[in-house]
């Protein structure tokens, strides 16, 4: 898959000449939904022995719309988990458009001169709700006007679970109610979050728990705060453990919220370590124990609760 980072206004000679069929969408989390999206422009991309491109953001639109601070803006997928999941869909190229305040301001007419024509789509396919500017004259009906016959038009209708829709607002309420199978079924993944190996204060080392502490981006979504059956990618590695996301109320309270990682059967240092850490599964909320033993107590039978999910 050929990766092409654009900024407006872009220099032609960046852009491959080959006629392609274009995917148009965010595709936060490339959840079920958005699969369909893709594999409809890949079926028709092979049907008509085209290229098959797909277009995104390196940012979410409302940062610039809404003047929300970027590093304030929480993702499902990062810009390298997403470009890892575009080459499993066999895209061809990848448009990755900084979205800037510049590129904000086109009129529909010039993105779909500039951004489909330009890049060669012949046939552009989005979803239902697609936008390229203010809804009420850039939505999808209004497509045909601005393509003036020079391309196809595909729309891709809403891809539902049990009677909703599959969307990434859905999966964050999921996330947020800790019901992560959902999640999973949603995403068609179990979801995935990145990180560094930090040293941290080693509390868990001295109750007989030393855990991998894990920082990561702010732009990273979370889970929400309660302990998980996990997996961690160490290397080409995958490990079973149970993960925390908290603040370690029982040794204080306004504590930094935390990522930790208790891998089973490993005794290895990992400390700078680049790992995944998969959220399988809530086993339950973050409690603050009465005192250490407690929490050791607990903690067993988080490790037992943890062996058995994944036995």
């Amino acid at each position: 898959m050929k990766i092409i980072s654009i900024r407006h206004p872009y220099d032609s000679t960046q852009i491959p000449n080959d006629d392609v069929v274009m995917v148009l969408g965010f595709f936060d989390g490339v959840h079920q939904g958005h699969k369909r999206v893709i594999q409809a422009g890949k079926k028709i991309a092979e049907e008509k022995g085209l290229k098959l491109a797909v277009m995104t953001f390196n940012q979410h639109p409302s940062i610039v719309f809404q003047k929300i601070e970027p590093q304030a803006m929480k993702y499902l997928t990062s810009l390298k988990q997403k470009e890892e999941r575009m080459a499993e869909l066999d895209v061809d190229i990848l448009y990755v458009i900084d979205f800037t305040s510049d590129f904000a301001k086109l009129p529909p007419q010039e993105f779909v001169d500039q951004y489909i024509v330009g890049l060669h789509g012949k046939v552009a396919v989005s979803g239902f709700d697609y936008t390229y500017g203010p809804r009420d004259i850039a939505d999808v009906a209004h497509l045909p006007e601005y393509a003036q016959d020079r391309f196809d038009i595909v729309t891709v209708q809403k891809e539902e679970l049990d009677g909703e829709k599959i969307s990434s607002t859905r999966i964050r309420e999921m996330m947020e109610s800790g019901k992560m199978e959902e999640v999973t079924e949603l995403l068609g993944y179990v979801y995935e979050t990145e990180g560094t190996v930090v040293h941290g204060d080693a509390r868990g080392r001295e109750l007989g728990f030393p855990t991998a502490n894990i920082r990561v981006k702010s732009t990273v979504r979370l889970p929400r705060i309660g302990v998980y059956a996990v997996q961690i990618k160490i290397g080409e590695t995958w490990y079973a453990g149970m993960g925390s996301i908290g603040h370690n109320d029982t040794f204080g309270e306004g504590r930094e919220l935390t990522v930790e990682v208790y891998i089973l059967d490993f005794k290895k240092d990992i400390y700078g370590e680049q790992v995944v850490v998969r959220w399988n599964h809530y086993l339950r909320d973050q409690v603050k124990f009465d005192g250490a033993a407690k929490l050791i107590e607990q903690l067993k039978q988080d490790e037992a609760d943890t062996a058995a999910y994944f036995d």
